[in-house]
C-alpha cells in the first residue's frame, strides 16, 4: 500500500436506517477495512492505516459515529448504536492483527537474510602475541616472583624529589640537566623538589615503596621510563626497566651477587657466569656493574673461526647495575640504618630483549612493523 494513497472507500451518508440498510453498510464497511489490512507492508503504511481509520479529527471511526448515530432517528439511535459499538471493535481488531501481521512478516525476513550456515567451516581469527620487550619484561619479573619479590609500579609522571632527591642525587648532578631528563614545560615557578618531569628510572618506585612499607620487603619495579637520548641502534628516549629492592636485616654483598647469579641463570641458561666489578651510583654504595658471559660465543672470545661481535671479543657482556643501598637514602624514608641494610639492581629491558633474540636495532621494538612482530608470535 502506498502510504500517500487515498482510501477508495468513504463513509455513506445514511438515509435508510432499516436493518436490511444498516446491515449491508456495515458488511462494506468491514470489508473495506479488512481489504486495507492486507496490503499493509510495513510500519509507515500501518501508521497511515491506522490513522485514516481511528484519527480523531476526521477518521472513519469518527465519520461513523457522526454521520450514522448523530443523524439516526430517535428510535432508531438504539440498534445504531450497537452496530456503531460492533464496528469499532472489529475495525481495532483488524487493526491491531495487521501489526502483528506485518511485525511476523519483518522478523521473518529478518531471520532469513541473517540466518548462519553452521554447518560452514568458521572464520578463524588470528591470534596476536605479546610485544617482544613485554615478553621480555614478564619472563624478568617471574624470575624474582619465583624467588619472593612482588610487584610494585608508580607514576610514570614523577616529581623531583622522587626522581634525584630522595635517591641522593646532589643538585648539580649531571642527570638532574635537561641534556639528560625531559622536564615538563612551565615548572620553574615551583620549588625544585616539586618540579615534574619524566621518570629516568623506576627508582622513585622503590622509594615510593619504602614510606608505605616496612622492613622487611623485595620488590620489583618494572615500567616505562625516559631519557633525553638521541636515535640510534643503542638508544631510545623511551625504553622499560626492571629495579629491585631487598631491605632487611644482616642483608650483605653476599645476598646480592647470589640473587643476580641466580636470576641470570634463569634468564639465559645454567652456563652463564656473572662477575661483579666497581662502578658508581649515587643511591648505591658499594656499587658494581655485572657482566654475563657471552651466551653467543660462549665466553670464549671467538665465534665462527674470528673474534665475536656481540662481546667484542672480550668473553663478557655488560647487562645491569646494581649495589647496596646507600644510608643516605634510609635518611629519607625513616629507615634506622644501623638496623636494615638492603641491596637494588636496575637492569633495561630492551638490553635483555635485544640479547635474547638477535636483534641488531633497539628501534625495531617501538616502530610498529608487523612484519617484524610476527617473528615473536
Amino acid at each position: 500500500m502506498n502510504p500517500k494513497k487515498k482510501s477508495a472507500y468513504t463513509v455513506p451518508k445514511l438515509k435508510d436506517f432499516s436493518t436490511t440498510a444498516l446491515d449491508e453498510a456495515v458488511q462494506n464497511l468491514l470489508a473495506a477495512v479488512v481489504r486495507e489490512a492486507r496490503e499493509v507492508k510495513n510500519e509507515l503504511e500501518w501508521k497511515t492505516f491506522r490513522d485514516r481509520w481511528m484519527a480523531r479529527a476526521n477518521g472513519f471511526l469518527t465519520q461513523v459515529n457522526t454521520l450514522w448515530l448523530k443523524a439516526a432517528p430517535k428510535d432508531a439511535k438504539r440498534d445504531v448504536g450497537q452496530r456503531v459499538n460492533e464496528v469499532k471493535k472489529r475495525v481495532d481488531e483488524t487493526i491491531a492483527a495487521a501489526l502483528a501481521s506485518m511485525q511476523s512478516a519483518a522478523s521473518t525476513s529478518q531471520l532469513d537474510t541473517e540466518r548462519i550456515d553452521v554447518t560452514l567451516p568458521g572464520v578463524r581469527r588470528p591470534l596476536g602475541a605479546e610485544h617482544p620487550v613485554i615478553k621480555t619484561m614478564n619472563e624478568m619479573v617471574r624470575v624474582f616472583r619465583n624467588l619472593g619479590y612482588s610487584v610494585e609500579e608508580g607514576p610514570e609522571i614523577e616529581t623531583d624529589y622522587y626522581n634525584f632527591e630522595a635517591l641522593n642525587f646532589p643538585r648539580n648532578h649531571p642527570a638532574r640537566d635537561t641534556q639528560d631528563t625531559l622536564f615538563i614545560a612551565n615548572q620553574e615557578s615551583k620549588p625544585l623538589r616539586e618540579r615534574l618531569l619524566l621518570r629516568t628510572h623506576t627508582s622513585p618506585v622503590q622509594i615510593r615503596t619504602m614510606e608505605k612499607m616496612k622492613p622487611p620487603l623485595r620488590v620489583v619495579c618494572p615500567g616505562k621510563v625516559h631519557r633525553n637520548d638521541a636515535l640510534d641502534a643503542t638508544h631510545s628516549p623511551i625504553f622499560h626497566q626492571i629495579e629491585g629492592l631487598a631491605v632487611d636485616t644482616n642483608i650483605t654483598f653476599c645476598d646480592l651477587k647470589g640473587t643476580l647469579d641466580h636470576a641470570m641463570k634463569e634468564m639465559f641458561g645454567s652456563s652463564v657466569k656473572t662477575r661483579f666489578y666497581p662502578s658508581f651510583f649515587p643511591f648505591t654504595e658499594p656499587s658494581a656493574d655485572v657482566q654475563i658471559s657471552c651466551i653467543f660465543c660462549g665466553g670464549r672470545g671467538y665465534r665462527d673461526g674470528g673474534p665475536c661481535r656481540n662481546c667484542k671479543a672480550s668473553g663478557w657482556i655488560e647487562l645491569l647495575g646494581c649495589g647496596m643501598v646507600d644510608p643516605n637514602v634510609y635518611g629519607f624514608v625513616g629507615y634506622d640504618a644501623k638496623k636494615v641494610s638492603g641491596f637494588a639492581f636496575g637492569m633495561g629491558v630492551e638490553r635483555i630483549a635485544i640479547l635474547k633474540y638477535g636483534v641488531d636495532d633497539i628501534q625495531l621494538f617501538f616502530n610498529g612493523d608487523v612484519r617484524f612482530l610476527e617473528q615473536f608470535g
